[in-house]
């Protein structure tokens, strides 16, 4: 039997209702009674789940650390995660998008990071198995329901994976504040992994090595560097941005 996870928040309520395979049930807090709380209930009674009304100290005590805002849900965890198998040995469409982040170790960001990734058109996001942040109640709140709906493949080894990546067609670009190739001025149409490294020590040397170009955003004021899930999200966006202005699918 699948195990059971709570996630909170109303983007990941509405998301979950909204999936392929719903929630066990909805909890909603007694004092929630405006209009996102009608939402949740309307989709819960479309959908056939039970919902309770709880205290927030339960749902505290059930999430505890995340902004659930009053609502959860009870989910099958990795339901909708794909094997690694279903990326790593499929050649890629004309203009496939994936986001490879190498350590990232806080959940928030994770799912900020998927949340990006989502909005800008990616097909998946790829970390690996250890010493990164994985999903959890936290990511998935962070995400706003995003990781309902795009695949996060986790995989034993980041640099194995990217070289297949590449065997299959994929353009390796890496994020590196260093760089001389200034993010405005690279080429991002075409099958193409964006690689992001940890939040503090950037990706890892056999990760570096893995690339086929190391690219930088190019910076107008005195911060050295971003957020990952903010760079993540500015290379993503470019790369969406070419892609539309070439007339390629917009996701």
């Amino acid at each position: 039997m699948a195990e059971r996870q709570y996630r909170g928040g109303f983007h990941a309520a509405l998301a979950a209702l909204e999936a392929a395979e719903p929630p066990d049930e909805v909890l909603l807090i007694e004092s929630r009674r405006d209009q996102r709380a009608a939402r949740v209930r309307e989709a819960a009674r479309r959908r056939g789940v039970p919902l309770q009304r709880c205290t927030r100290d339960r749902l505290d005590l059930l999430l505890p650390g995340v902004k659930h805002q009053g609502v959860a849900v009870r989910v099958a965890v990795g339901a909708a995660v794909p094997d690694a198998d279903s990326l790593l040995y499929t050649p890629p469409s004309p203009d496939a998008l994936i986001l490879a982040l190498d350590g990232v170790q806080d959940p928030r960001n994770l799912g900020a990071c998927m949340r990006s990734a989502e909005a800008a058109g990616a097909g998946a996001v790829l970390i690996p198995r250890d010493r990164a942040a994985q999903l959890s109640p936290a990511a998935h709140k962070a995400s706003a329901g995003s990781s309902e709906r795009l695949p996060l493949v986790s995989v034993t080894n980041l640099a194995r994976a990217l070289e297949q990546l590449r065997e299959l067609g994929y353009w390796i670009l890496g994020l590196e504040g260093e760089s001389e190739l200034s993010l405005w001025d690279a080429e991002l149409a075409g099958p193409l992994v964006l690689v992001m490294g940890a939040e503090e020590g950037g990706m890892r040397r056999l990760t570096r090595e893995r690339c086929d170009r190391l690219l930088s955003i190019p910076m107008a004021g005195a911060t050295e560097s971003l957020n990952v899930s903010v760079a993540a999200a500015v290379c993503l966006f470019e790369a969406r941005r070419q892609r539309v202005a070439r007339g390629a699918p917009a996701g």
